[in-house]
């Protein structure tokens, strides 16, 4: 870990360190570093970018008004929709030769939003994806089983090239096959291994099914992202393997996985690498920009981006910036709970996913498995919660659940809702980011 010496090597200043090390500058060195290269991405986002230049202007804002950390807040967002408005390369700050890959969302909503890279950005990226991995507990000469998609969704590349900048040995096995990644598992050894929350509990179905206890693998960390997570989550992943589970942030938009990072010493958020990026939170409503410790929308500032540098994108996760526990001079950023476009509202009621899943993983009788499914027959906004057992109920056993399971959400979430108890394995499983919510309500 970087500060750390030995007899045979003096001690690294900062500025000598590796970039994929934990940094280990004190808050005033972050500070500079930062307002250093928030005036520069900002400066060239102004004079390189018509969107950013146009936007700007209709703020009555511009690069020179920047001239300390909090002038950040005169400046205007940056929203998905303008990213597609400027679809594809639009939002480039760089000549399109001078960017070696792009990736893009799966557009399933619209066009997809498409983002750039330089070798440098590349290089970047690895780096912190890199200093991410060792913050979760890897090591270098770690054996990584990546079960991230590659292509163009940025989880499996950014893993792969982060695992091999650290010095470990990626597996690039990527999603679906689950039976040949639980075989792979078991043949090659991993002590590490990176996916989705949702797709790993199937592959420890999986294990289950084939007779392999997943706490005798030999797997010891996992470093889940790519969709909310809950605590519950976490314990139930914990109990049935034995090892340390720790979240992943990142969004392509920004630059894929490796914005922050859960200390597996810790569990107690994510530090964000605010050397690279820097964050606020905002009231979703009033835009206003909240102090640490208040809950809002996270906001984030690429400092170091050259392809495609961000001002104040908001990513529509909700979470609060703490302080830093095992990166000190670093923020942690709460885990995500829930974002500001998957917020159910029932009858007034400000509903996640994740408030869900809490409850669903207290019942022991039931797999993790569940699904939202909101209907509007009437007036009102119904939503019905899908449920799986174990093994199969007969009808009482069911019934007794689902009447738990509805007053439990009504106690604690505060809505009415229905509960159904379907058959063993009949919900929806995933290879990649679990799709909670089941909108069925009338097109306008």
């Amino acid at each position: 870990m970087a500060g750390m010496t030995t007899e045979s090597a003096p001690p690294q200043r900062r500025s000598d360190l590796p970039d994929h090390e934990i940094p280990t500058m004190s808050v005033d060195e972050l500070r500079a570093t930062q307002l250093k290269r928030l005036r520069r991405t900002v400066r060239t986002a102004y004079e390189h970018v018509p969107h950013y230049r146009e936007a700007f202007t209709a703020a009555g804002a511009h690069p020179d008004d920047l001239q300390t950390l909090s002038d950040l807040a005169r400046m205007p967002f940056t929203t998905k929709a303008d990213l597609r408005a400027n679809y594809p390369f639009g939002m480039f700050a760089v000549p399109r030769e001078q960017v070696v890959r792009v990736h893009a969302s799966s557009g399933t909503t619209g066009r997809p939003t498409v983002v750039g890279y330089t070798k440098r950005d590349i290089d970047t990226w690895a780096d912190l994806m890199a200093r991410s991995i060792r913050l979760a507990g890897g090591h270098p000469g770690d054996i990584v089983h990546v079960a991230y998609g590659y292509g163009l969704f940025t989880g499996g590349l950014g893993a792969h090239y982060g695992v091999e900048r650290l010095g470990a040995t990626v597996v690039p096995v990527s999603g679906g096959m689950t039976e040949r990644q639980v075989q792979l598992i078991s043949d090659f050894g991993p002590r590490v291994i990176m996916v989705t929350p949702s797709y790993f509990l199937s592959l420890l179905d999986e294990m289950e099914r084939e007779g392999i206890d997943p706490a005798s693998t030999s797997l010891q960390v996992g470093i889940f992202g790519a969709e909310p997570w809950t605590e519950a989550m976490r314990q139930e992943i914990e109990r049935r393997t034995g090892m340390d589970a720790v979240d992943i942030y990142g969004l392509s938009e920004v630059m894929g996985p490796g914005v922050a990072q859960e200390a597996a010493t810790t569990k107690d958020g994510l530090h964000l690498w605010e050397d690279h990026f820097y964050p606020e939170v905002i009231d979703p409503v009033t835009e206003e920009v909240l102090p640490d410790g208040e809950v809002g929308e996270l906001v984030l500032t690429s400092l170091s981006k050259e392809a495609m540098p961000v001002i104040r994108y908001r990513t529509r996760d909700l979470t609060r910036l703490l302080p830093g526990t095992a990166v000190p001079s670093m923020r942690r950023m709460e885990k995500v709970t829930g974002r500001t476009d998957d917020m159910m509202i029932i009858r007034g009621v400000n509903v996640f996913p994740t408030q869900i899943e809490e409850h669903v993983l207290a019942e022991p009788r039931l797999s993790p498995y569940f699904q939202c499914v909101l209907t509007q027959p009437g007036r009102m906004v119904e939503l019905t919660v899908l449920v799986e057992p174990l093994e199969r109920l007969d009808a009482g056993a069911a019934d007794e659940i689902a009447r738990t399971l509805q007053h439990a959400i009504k106690t604690h979430v505060g809505t009415t809702c229905r509960v159904q108890v379907r058959e063993p394995g009949s919900i929806e499983r995933s290879i990649g980011k679990a799709r909670r919510i089941v909108d069925e309500r009338p097109r306008p």
